[in-house]
């Protein structure tokens, strides 16, 4: 077992998620999302993905990459999903990479899967006016010096007009 990076450590997938997960790697080697491109990795259970912001938007020729970890029983339980490196600056983007997106969390529904995912996140990005942290970055980042998730943050989705 490797750890995920937030002081717990990965199961492995049941056969459920691990059929599903093939599954939607399949299509998405298919057929896949414009502005995204899977990065091969050596575990199903972690997924990373370039994300290349849309033309016309703010990020119009930045590059980004989402590190995708799927819990056990994926896809009842959400995937987490964190920007690496250096994340975009956006006002629902951390800078330690955490996305305050309602269905990475409270809203997430098995029917979701990692396309839908991805084009969330490029709508939120290219739907920005700004590009700036949260105004409570500091406050947040201090919060997760220890390695806190996301998955452990009480978020309040209060803004979807950035």
């Amino acid at each position: 077992m490797s750890s995920s990076g937030y002081g717990q450590k990965e199961k492995t997938l049941s056969r459920i998620a691990a059929t599903r997960l093939q599954k939607e790697l399949t299509e998405w080697q298919v057929n896949p999302p414009c502005g995204f491109e899977h990065k091969v990795t050596e575990s199903l259970q972690r997924w990373i993905i370039e994300v290349h912001g849309a033309p016309g938007t703010l990020y119009e020729g930045e590059t980004f990459h989402l590190q995708v970890d799927f819990a056990e029983h994926y896809p009842m339980e959400a995937p987490l999903v964190i920007f690496m490196q250096i994340p975009p600056l956006h006002p629902h983007i951390y800078s330690n990479g955490h996305i305050c997106l309602d269905i990475l969390y409270d809203s997430w529904s098995p029917a979701m899967t990692v396309t839908s995912i991805c084009i969330s996140i490029l709508s939120m990005l290219s739907s920005s006016t700004v590009k700036a942290r949260p105004p409570d970055d500091d406050r947040y980042i201090w919060n997760c010096r220890n390695g806190r998730s996301p998955k452990e943050t009480q978020w309040w989705f209060h803004d979807d007009k950035v």
